[in-house]
């Protein structure tokens, strides 16, 4: 019920009918926020929604990306072998692309909604956070990483795992291709 009680909240809700994923979901929004920051959250109780405005704030004093991280070290609420993958996707996109990143799936992040209109992205596939994190690194936008908890997640995953590993590799090999690799002191951790 999450659309009824951000609408009860005061929340403009935009809804996709039907259903098409994230990807699209997220191509949508870019489009049609208002706003000059966009603040993302998974519904599924996993990440600290009391922290949105610290995410927000982040971006009004210079970060176009603030990146949630749950991975620097490793939440009780992740199944380990979730958070060796996401550590290992990590260590590739720093190896690939300088980015010192230790989250690249975060599903917590804020961003400066010109800077997100101002890149290309392929909102179709999975791993689309992967693609919101690279490609403004590599275009030298600043980012900064934020150390947040993670908690038990609300109801069952829906990650299909094989598909999202495979596409996080080819995005991450898809990205190479763009710009110059970025420089480690764009990245500001917190």
């Amino acid at each position: 019920k999450t659309p009824e009680i951000a609408e009860t909240k005061g929340a403009r809700v935009i809804r996709q009918v039907p259903p098409k994923g994230y990807g699209p979901a997220m191509f949508r929004l870019l489009y049609e926020a208002t706003t000059d920051v966009i603040v993302t959250l998974d519904c599924d109780g996993t990440y600290p929604a009391d922290r949105l405005l610290e995410l927000h704030r982040l971006v009004e004093e210079g970060a176009d990306i603030v990146n949630a991280t749950r991975t620097r070290h490793r939440p009780e609420a992740m199944p380990f072998p979730n958070y060796v993958a996401n550590r290992v996707f990590a260590g590739a996109a720093h190896a690939l692309h300088g980015l010192p990143t230790t989250d690249v799936h975060s599903g917590m992040r804020a961003y400066r909604t010109s800077m997100l209109r101002g890149i290309d992205i392929d909102p179709h596939g999975a791993a689309l956070p992967v693609d919101l994190l690279v490609v403004p690194a590599r275009r030298g936008y600043r980012i900064v990483e934020l150390e947040i908890p993670y908690f038990i997640r609300i109801g069952d995953t829906t990650l299909p795992r094989f598909d999202s590993t495979i596409w996080t590799f080819k995005r991450l090999l898809r990205d190479t291709t763009i710009g110059a690799r970025a420089r480690r002191e764009r990245v500001e951790n917190r």
